[in-house]
């Protein structure tokens, strides 16, 4: 008769259905593998919602974008026209806008009505144009095609309009060819000496 004390506790423990040893789970555990799966798949859906928000937002800008800037090729080409109708209005002289012939008269009067309508049409479409005589010269939106002699304006400072710059949008266009006053004093010590007296009558 064989004396079932004498037997290892592990053998008792797994006929009894016992798990061995420390009662870790097993590394074939069904359960655990589950959970690992699921943790994975759950990585994998984030991840995917993440790359669709992006492609969203990124396809909302592409969309704004071709809204605001489709027309850019289109507008380039009619700034020509643009600048055409500028050009015949500025070849008026003082006589002829001076004059009563209901002719001429009329001729002005079109001329500057179609400038205006089409400078319209532009800015319906986003396309602003700027004139900045009397600003500070700005290499981003100006192009400076020469230099002014003039003492009485601050160095730097835009005294001449060549040809006027456009924008579409926040986006520069063509930029204004202009003439940079130099020989005057600089912008910032312009500006002091403007508010000087205007300090010293304050302390008066």
């Amino acid at each position: 008769m064989t004396d079932t004390t004498d037997r290892a506790p592990e053998a008792a423990s797994a006929e009894n259905g016992a798990p061995a040893g420390n009662g870790q789970p097993e590394a074939g555990d069904p359960v655990a593998a589950l959970a690992k799966e699921n943790a994975a798949m759950k990585d994998r859906l984030l991840r995917t919602l993440a790359e669709m928000e992006n492609l969203r937002k990124r396809t909302e800008r592409d969309v704004a974008d071709a809204k605001s800037y489709g027309v850019t090729s289109f507008a380039r080409d009619v700034l020509g026209v643009a600048d055409n109708m500028r050009r015949a209005f500025e070849a008026i002289g003082p006589e002829l806008r001076a004059s009563d012939e209901p002719g001429i008269k009329s001729l002005i009067d079109g001329v500057e009505l179609t400038e205006r309508e089409l400078l319209k049409v532009l800015e319906k479409h986003g396309v602003r144009r700027f004139e900045p005589k009397g600003e500070k010269f700005d290499p981003n939106v100006h192009q400076a095609m020469f230099e002014v002699p003039d003492p009485s304006a601050p160095a730097g400072t835009v005294v001449q309009v060549i040809q006027p710059g456009y924008m579409i949008g926040d986006r520069m266009l063509r930029p204004a060819l202009v003439g940079v006053a130099k020989g005057g004093p600089k912008a910032g010590a312009a500006e002091a000496s403007e508010q000087a007296p205007a300090n010293d009558n304050a302390d008066n």
